[in-house]
């Protein structure tokens, strides 16, 4: 078996709000950290995990945004300068940002130039190749910045087999180059304590509620969900208000105008301490979206116990198993239909059970384990 390596690592995503991509590498990292702590017999391992950033005025937080283990080593340096030098050449190398590692991860869709450090690079999602119209500016530039990155890696890493599937038809890559490490649910989500009126007043929302977690922009179909809210109104007005968490994004907003006083909550981006309390409280989960790398919100809900109403895409169907309702993406009548009939069901527990044992077979610890595979096989040492 191969020995120690040091792994630089691109922990960017960590100094804005912990969505999507920030929770991934919050939660890989403190993975990676407890297997580099670990020192269990059998395991590739890591002599030094160290993060680095890409930007000029965040990197005074960085410190204190990785956790317990984890080394910081990093240089200002402008991040969209970088990425527009990393789109047309191979300069500047990683290595003078971040120091000599024997495997660097580009954690975000780009990796790098590398001088002699094997590449690991994960990329979420092909929304910007096929969804572009939904996508922010700074997603575009992955049509040009991904397929250097993948030239540059030893190793693609996706979320989902879905997206593996995808990655590899789409830039025609060797099968054995790509992997997919599936994301993982935090212990906190199973069993929360469910919110009492009180703590949900205090944050200004109602003693029951619909909810659905999710930037507000085009791809998470927001916009269906909104609409299937208001025919599901218009059948059943005693229905319980919809709750939309999550901050303003990009593109055409959802039309909330239309619908009544009080049936609609947007508490903006909420804390994951807090985000894990709402879910438990919720009636059920809406997942809207039109495209998905994989779906940890649904993922997440089916631990609490929170019944799931998912659009019917592979990456969703893959990582929940099929174990929620799925309606066809984009459809709002469909979604309407889905919602009136989970809430007028009665909920099974042994379904619930049987989702939350399939939520707990989906940990962080494996996903980084599968990750630290990729580092070894990146530096070719097995």
């Amino acid at each position: 078996m191969s020995g120690p390596i040091r792994v630089g690592i691109d922990a960017t995503p960590l100094l804005g709000p912990r969505t999507g991509v920030g929770r991934y590498v919050e939660q890989l990292l403190a993975a990676l950290a407890r297997l580099a702590g670990s020192g269990l017999p059998g395991r590739p391992g890591i002599a030094e995990l160290r993060a680095t950033a890409f930007t000029w005025r965040g990197q005074d937080g960085l410190a204190a945004a990785v956790p317990a283990g984890v080394a910081v080593a990093a240089r200002r340096a402008p991040a969209r300068g970088l990425q527009e030098l990393w789109a047309r050449c191979e300069l500047p190398p990683v290595e003078l940002l971040a120091g000599r590692v024997s495997v660097f991860h580009g954690t975000n869709f780009v990796l790098p130039p590398l001088r002699r450090a094997g590449g690991v690079v994960t990329v979420h999602d092909l929304a910007y190749l096929r969804l572009p119209g939904t996508v922010s500016a700074a997603s575009l530039r992955y049509r040009e910045l991904v397929p250097r990155s993948l030239r540059r890696a030893a190793v693609v890493l996706t979320p989902s087999h879905a997206v593996a599937a995808e990655l590899i038809e789409a830039y025609r890559l060797p099968a054995e180059r790509v992997r997919a490490t599936p994301l993982g649910v935090d212990r906190v989500w199973f069993d929360p304590p469910a919110p009492d009126p009180g703590w949900l007043a205090a944050r200004g929302l109602p003693p029951e509620y619909l909810l659905a977690v999710g930037t507000l922009e085009p791809r998470k179909g927001l916009d269906v969900l909104v609409a299937a809210y208001r025919r599901l109104l218009a059948e059943h007005p005693e229905v319980p208000p919809l709750v939309l968490v999550g901050e303003v994004g990009w593109g055409t907003q959802p039309d909330l105008a239309a619908l009544p006083v009080g049936k609609l909550v947007l508490p903006g981006y909420v804390g994951n301490t807090d985000l894990v309390r709402i879910v438990a409280g919720a009636r059920l989960l809406a997942f809207p979206s039109r495209y998905e790398g994989f779906g940890l919100p649904p993922l997440e809900a089916m631990a609490a116990g929170v019944p799931v109403v998912a659009s019917d895409l592979p990456a969703v169907r893959e990582a929940t198993s099929g174990l929620v309702r799925l309606v066809p993406p984009g459809d709002a009548d469909a979604l309407a239909a889905g919602l009136a009939a989970e809430l007028s069901s009665e909920t099974d527990k042994r379904d619930i059970k049987q989702a939350s044992v399939h939520a707990a077979k989906q940990t962080w610890l494996r996903c980084a384990e599968l990750t630290v595979e990729a580092y070894h096989s990146a530096t070719g040492e097995n």
